[in-house]
């Protein structure tokens, strides 16, 4: 796409141009990524300095530079290179980036999915439910950017507005009629998603959460809630099981429909049934009644499906094409994910790392496994994120029959502070043998050593992720591959040895 400084200075307020009128192509807020025809946007955030990049991003052939600060730029830069002067280039990048890409979010049906858990799995439902109505789909979240077949990694929940932009404008020029979207706290807070238009906004629920960054639970909803702007939003869908969604929908001010067990919720969750294959419910709406069945067990899942089915129903999907492709949905990387790798015990990994999606997954293993069985639990705490969180999540682990606290990814912090920290939430659950191994494959291998036939060993905290930060390293941990390697004593074959059979069911 193409737009002059001028044309973008005159729909943003307050905003002016230094410099002759230039023409720019594209925007990004990494100076690495700048070519010709870009404009690059200098942010100051919490790690680094943008106008520290201002000089490589004109080497590398910059058109003009985005600031609102412009002194702090030499003027040796500024005599050479044009300036469009915003008052936060933080609060503006978002409408920029539609600005330049021509509002792709017009151009699609956006799907936004907000909540503490659930997002990552309502997304893929939702996917799987549109692509067997013959919808063209897309997909924007924890674990990938998704479309027409097309996979990449993702960093961030909810990309940074020039990222997010470029993302649905490629996925609207490739033809996608949906994008399923996961719209994050930060992500809203921080105006990654601004000048972004959503035909449907979903809330699963919300529980503490990046505390250390929202301070409370009412910033945290706040947040959340943005999603739902009748100015950002069509109509929103919303779990009023949970007291914070309930509360939601009294207060938006768009057209809402409701989910839940509750007897006043226009979507209605009945007969919930889960076993080892399957999660299936009755979901009710003026005298129709649908059949729902999804291979993801637990029966949290049945608020994700139920939250798919509805927003598919509401994208025209027939409800017969809707289930079926809900029904048909076979993984969520990471997710209730089972791995078999030859040992006795059923082992679980999942991605859950707040106290209530630890404490059902646990509830609902339990529910699946032998009345005599075990069930071990391992997790620990994330380093530089929710410390007060720690006790609770703790407390959370120590519900099952066996608590292995243990390292994720703790970054710049000291596992064995942050073990402890978890500890002190176990203190009151005497029921429960509570151990502490810091290594984390050290504590999978003892787990999945000592669980019986009759057992089940749940790994948390990381779910589809590869890598872990200890201080300065990047290494390597799957903690589906340490299933395997922990494994092997009950294996006899070379090749049962070195893989593993993995169901994300």
């Amino acid at each position: 796409m193409k737009i002059t400084l001028t044309q973008l200075a005159k729909r943003l307020p307050e905003s002016y141009v230094v410099g002759p009128d230039v023409t720019i192509t594209d925007v990004t807020h990494d100076s690495r990524k700048v070519a010709s025809g870009f404009a690059y946007a200098a942010m100051t955030g919490s790690h680094s300095n943008g106008y520290d990049f201002v000089q490589t991003a004109v080497e590398l052939g910059a058109s003009a530079i985005i600031c609102s600060e412009p002194t702090l730029i030499s003027p040796a830069i500024s005599n050479q290179i044009s300036l469009l002067v915003v008052p936060s280039v933080r609060q503006t990048l978002g409408q920029i980036a539609c600005e330049v890409y021509d509002h792709p979010s017009s151009r699609v049906s956006l799907v936004g999915v907000t909540g503490t858990n659930g997002k990552t799995t309502t997304s893929f439902l939702l996917d799987a439910a549109l692509s067997h109505g013959d919808l063209a789909t897309g997909v924007i979240g924890t674990i990938e950017v998704r479309s027409a077949n097309k996979r990449v990694g993702s960093t961030f929940t909810t990309p940074e507005g020039p990222d997010l932009q470029y993302l649905l404008n490629e996925m609207a020029n490739g033809g996608a009629d949906v994008v399923s979207m996961e719209v994050s706290s930060h992500g809203l807070d921080q105006y990654r998603v601004d000048g972004t238009f959503f035909r449907l906004g979903i809330f699963t629920n919300l529980s503490p959460e990046h505390l250390d960054y929202h301070g409370t639970m009412e910033q945290y909803f706040y947040a959340k809630s943005k999603l739902f702007d009748r100015n950002r939003c069509s109509k929103a869908i919303i779990n009023v099981d949970d007291p914070w969604g309930r509360r939601l929908s009294h207060i938006v001010s768009i057209p809402v429909a409701t989910f839940g067990h509750a007897a006043d919720a226009d979507y209605r969750i009945t007969d919930v049934d889960v076993d080892l294959s399957r999660t299936t419910f009755t979901l009710t709406n003026n005298g129709n009644s649908y059949q729902i069945s999804t291979k993801i067990i637990g029966a949290i899942n049945a608020y994700n499906a139920a939250a798919a089915f509805i927003a598919a129903l509401e994208l025209e999907v027939s409800p017969d094409d809707a289930a079926k492709g809900i029904e048909e949905c076979e993984s969520v990387d990471g997710r209730f994910q089972i791995v078999r790798a030859g040992q006795p015990g059923m082992v679980v990994v999942d991605y859950a790392h707040t106290p209530d999606s630890i404490a059902n997954l646990i509830h609902t293993v339990r529910s699946l496994i032998a009345p005599t069985g075990k069930v071990y639990a391992i997790g620990g705490a994330r380093g530089g994120r929710d410390r007060f969180k720690r006790p609770t999540l703790g407390a959370s682990l120590a519900m099952a029959d066996v608590a292995i606290l243990t390292t994720d990814n703790p970054g710049d912090e000291d596992p064995e502070a942050i073990a402890m920290q978890l500890f002190l939430g176990t203190l009151d659950s005497h029921a429960c043998d509570v151990r502490v191994i810091i290594d984390r494959s050290e504590a999978i291998a003892f787990a999945v050593q000592n669980a019986t036939e009759n057992d089940a060993v749940v790994i948390v905290g990381r779910g589809h992720e590869t890598t872990i930060r200890i201080g300065s390293k990047i290494v390597h941990l799957d903690d589906r591959e340490e299933v395997a390697k922990a494994a092997t004593q009950f294996t006899t074959s070379e090749a049962a040895s070195s893989s593993f059979e993995s169901l994300a069911i």
